[in-house]
């Protein structure tokens, strides 16, 4: 009886919470003004991105998405590296980090 109520996870069940993630990760990065909270929404968004590369992936049979994934998180991780170093270095400039403060960094 179990079995038959058990619904099986297709491939735009992953599409869905995709778009989901993706959408929140958006609305973070488009309404705050926090540099460490837009990077978090950056950072949602591309993992929305790489379930949905996977998921793509998964239901045809190619690895090809799965790798590619790893140089999505690759970027991610380098994108989140620098972006945090200007965070401190505006941190230490200013004592607070908000998006608006990147515009006295012009050289």
């Amino acid at each position: 009886m179990l079995s038959s109520m058990m619904m099986e996870v297709g491939l735009g069940h992953y599409l869905f919470v995709g778009a989901a993630i993706f959408i929140i990760g958006m609305l973070t990065v488009l309404m705050r003004k926090n540099v460490i909270v837009i990077l978090m929404g950056i950072e949602l968004m591309l993992n929305a991105v790489n379930l949905t590369i996977v998921s793509f992936s998964h239901f045809s049979n190619n690895v090809n998405g799965q790798i590619l994934a790893f140089f999505v998180m690759t970027i991610a991780a380098a994108e989140a590296g620098v972006g945090l170093a200007l965070a401190v270095t505006v941190f230490k400039k200013f004592k607070d980090v908000k998006i608006s403060f990147f515009e006295h960094l012009r050289g």
